[in-house]
């Protein structure tokens, strides 16, 4: 036996561990937290059964599920990247959770990069249970999967952006109310349930702006008519995910 086998190693784990570690733990409490499960996959899942269903609002020629899954998977990208998101960091904020992290051997970009993963995985778990859903309702998606992957990506880091902004400039309180608020408006207004086409001229051009509306008009002109890839929703997408990203790394306070 050699000298210091069993000397204490002090110091911290290496880094892609700690994120792989960070992840993991932020995964699992999402996953735990009943609200968090209401927003990302209860609400989704409900409303696409029911609006598939019941021929509640005119989405145009075709099965109604062909036009709504697209809309209902941009939906999923925004409950858990933007409000779910927006609202847990919120609070971890509030409380002092993430000044404390902060101040762990894991470093704040890491911590981010840990919650962005975080909600890949739940949005992988998102699309996989809402996509079975929408095939066994007779759902017949086309386009080019890339496509789809690319649209979802840029989503997600076009709420993420928005929703850390959110989190790290007002009080948990206020984040929590205006998270929902925005939930609720663009779910009405962003051309996931509702086409853009039903609402005046003058508002279409600047509900088209919003990402949940280019996100979900994107998928649909991918899943519903085959294109091969819209740019023009995919700018509007990266241009939402630069300003937002942009403006949530300069104003993010951690106390």
């Amino acid at each position: 036996m050699s000298a210091g086998t069993y000397t204490p190693r002090p110091g911290a784990a290496p880094l892609p561990r700690m994120i792989a570690a960070q992840t993991a733990l932020e995964t699992r409490m999402l996953l735990r937290n009943g609200e968090q499960l209401l927003l990302t996959v209860i609400i989704p899942t409900l409303l696409l059964v029911l609006f598939s269903a019941v021929d509640i609002v005119d989405t145009g020629s075709g099965a109604s599920v062909d036009f709504l899954a697209p809309g209902i998977l941009a939906l999923a990208v925004m409950s858990t990247a933007f409000t779910g998101q927006a609202i847990a960091t919120g609070f971890e904020r509030r409380y002092g959770v993430l000044k404390r992290l902060g101040a762990s051997p894991l470093p704040r970009w890491a911590l981010m990069t840990a919650k962005t993963l975080s909600v890949l995985v739940t949005e992988v778990l998102q699309v996989l249970l809402l996509t079975a859903i929408a095939l066994a309702l007779g759902w017949s998606p086309q386009g080019n999967p890339l496509s789809v992957l690319l649209l979802l990506v840029l989503g997600t880091a076009a709420f993420s952006g928005l929703g850390l902004l959110m989190a790290g400039t007002l009080k948990a309180e206020a984040t929590l109310a205006a998270a929902n608020l925005v939930f609720l408006l663009l779910l009405v207004g962003g051309g996931v349930i509702v086409p853009l086409d039903k609402f005046p001229d003058a508002v279409q051009s600047v509900l088209g702006l919003l990402p949940i509306s280019a996100l979900s008009e994107g998928l649909r002109d991918v899943l519903q008519h085959g294109a091969s890839m819209p740019w023009a929703d995919a700018g509007i997408l990266a241009v939402w995910a630069v300003l937002g990203l942009g403006a949530a790394a300069k104003f993010f306070r951690w106390e």
